[in-house]
């Protein structure tokens, strides 16, 4: 089994930046990617980055491109979001999850295999 912890969640202004973590535990990492979503509320969860394990390449959703920045400790086993330029509509739960998965498959939830219990961003405007 592996285990994901989420953790840097907070009420911010619109323009300030945050930076999530999530550590990973449980099992080698070395055939998943690693990937953030994210839920409004009463709205689907959704792709916001990915990052692949051994290479280190990364993926965007193109509302958060440009903004955040995925990333990869692989001593400290944890995964980074750093969230700049921060808008009242990033807000949501954002969620860790680890999963086998390809660049063509990764936005889809189902994929999946293990998820964190989520952490909240609130950005006010």
């Amino acid at each position: 089994q592996m285990q994901l912890v989420e953790s840097g969640g907070a009420l911010v202004q619109a323009g300030d930046s945050l930076r999530l973590s999530c550590a990973v535990s449980g099992r080698t990492l070395n055939s998943y990617v690693l990937s953030w979503f994210r839920q409004a509320p009463g709205k689907e969860r959704e792709f916001a980055a990915a990052v692949g394990w051994i290479a280190g390449s990364t993926y965007y959703a193109d509302s958060v491109k440009g903004r955040f920045t995925i990333s990869r400790d692989k001593a400290k086993s944890t995964v980074y979001l750093q969230m700049n330029s921060l808008k009242p509509e990033d807000t949501a739960v954002y969620y860790c999850a680890a999963g086998v998965v390809s660049a063509m498959t990764m936005r889809g939830l189902g994929k999946y295999d293990y998820w964190g219990q989520g952490t909240q961003v609130t950005v006010s405007s």
